[in-house]
């Protein structure tokens, strides 16, 4: 049965889901941030799943003697060495669009937090005063959306964009 080791925070179901599948798992959400037990253990498996903690270096890798494979639970494979997991016949996977939506989504949420003032407006409020027209806020309704980077998330918010009706202009470098 291969191995695989979890070294940052997962979600459960994202943990049963590697168990269903009949792999040995072994999940240490904070092993991670301990690059000396990371390269003591890393050896036992034939998998590593990450996230932004663990950092996959070149040296991690030429101690994961079983290694076969390591996924990254996010878009980024910045944390991980792409040249020495090529080298050492290791296949680095990642998942660009797991967190696609909810972070487009986040950006939409600052846009109408930033536009309506409402971390001003929450402030005041929660000091006991009913300021209204001080926080009035403006409309993304009309107004000019940037978006620089057009993958996956980008094209995302410039979609919710058009959705508000807003104008978008977009750039992908």
């Amino acid at each position: 049965m291969p191995k695989v080791l979890i070294s940052d925070e997962l979600s459960e179901t994202a943990v049963n889901i590697f168990k269903e599948r009949g792999l040995d798992v072994t999940y240490e959400p904070r092993l991670g941030k301990d690059k000396d037990k990371l390269l003591s253990v890393i050896g036992l498996y034939d998998g590593l799943a990450v996230r932004s903690a663990s950092k996959a270096t070149a040296a991690v890798i030429a101690a994961g003697k079983n290694l076969k494979v390591i996924g990254r639970a996010g878009i980024g494979v910045d944390n991980i060495d792409i040249p020495a997991a090529t080298a050492a016949g290791v296949v680095v996977m990642n998942t660009p669009y797991g967190n696609a939506i909810t972070t487009a989504e986040h950006a939409i949420a600052m846009m109408f937090a930033a536009a309506r003032q409402i971390p001003q407006a929450s402030q005041s409020t929660h000091a006991g005063k009913w300021e209204k027209s001080r926080f009035m806020g403006v409309e993304l309704y009309g107004k000019t959306l940037g978006v620089i980077g057009c993958g996956n998330i980008g094209g995302i918010v410039a979609d919710r964009g058009v959705a508000l009706k807003m104008r978008v202009i977009a750039f992908d470098p």
